[in-house]
């Protein structure tokens, strides 16, 4: 299934809107995401092509896209797949992957998540992956979410999440923060629970793994200075061992997070 072919346009809303941090941010990083290992692999992204496979969906939403590698695996088998971001450089890298892997059924929309360009329930099903930590108002980018959610449609949330520990979880945040200025939160699963009920939706299951995350390629992928990053090896060298434990800290900086998939449906 496929549309005549591939589209890129910046909506109206875009064009006028202030410039938001995260998007000045990732402009310059948008190839760096294309490519990245971690974000092209992994068990979440063929549960994401296992939800669509043989369903016909007629048109998908791909909000806060980034590399655009959920678009990848959806567009083969739905009518459409709309990939949304509000990094405009990050938009043009997914059109010209797109292009380049033949997937002419792939539009680029331009927006932030708390205000989508779209209508009511316009969408057979929304995937969000690996954004929700971006978001300056997670409530309203899920309440949109539901908003152009078709009334039985699907949606897949998948994000990294805090550990319900307190010491874990400012860890967790502070690391993310000196790496990259534009982070907000990981939200922990029960928070992830509380925002999408208050959002509208059902939550039908939650499904966690956890990702090494190679400390050389996280940091040049968000090209964090030098300084920032000797900050967080600071840390790191001098965490107590529940920290060293829990995040499995080894020598070079590589470690592990939690991530998780929130599957949701309209109520």
């Amino acid at each position: 299934m496929a549309a005549s072919t591939a589209t890129s346009h910046r909506t109206a809303e875009a064009e006028k809107m202030a410039e938001p941090y995260a998007a000045k941010h990732y402009a310059a990083r948008a190839q760096d995401y294309v490519a990245s290992t971690v974000h092209s692999q992994g068990s979440d992204l063929d549960r994401v092509e296992g939800l669509v496979a043989g369903k016909e969906l007629r048109r998908v939403l791909d909000v806060g896209c980034g590399g655009g590698h959920v678009t990848y695996r959806l567009a083969p088998h739905v009518g459409e797949v709309v990939a949304c971001d509000v990094t405009g450089p990050m938009l043009d890298a997914v059109a010209q992957e797109a292009a380049r892997q033949g997937l002419s059924n792939v539009t680029t929309v331009q927006a932030p998540a708390e205000k989508l360009p779209f209508e009511h329930g316009s969408f057979d099903a929304i995937f969000c992956r690996f954004t929700t930590h971006h978001w300056s108002d997670a409530l309203a980018g899920l309440r949109e979410a539901r908003r152009v959610l078709g009334p039985s449609g699907m949606a897949l949330f998948i994000d990294v999440t805090a550990p319900p520990s307190a010491l874990l979880d400012s860890w967790l945040q502070s690391m993310e923060l000196l790496r990259d200025i534009s982070h907000i939160r990981n939200y922990g699963v029960a928070e992830w629970a509380t925002l999408l009920g208050q959002s509208g939706f059902v939550l039908q299951t939650i499904g966690m793994h956890r990702l090494r995350m190679d400390f050389k390629s996280w940091v040049a992928r968000t090209k964090t200075p030098p300084e920032r990053v000797a900050a967080i090896r600071s840390l790191q060298q001098a965490a107590p061992d529940d920290i060293t434990c829990y995040f499995g800290i080894e020598a070079d900086g590589s470690f592990m997070i939690d991530v998780s998939s929130f599957q949701v449906a309209p109520l």
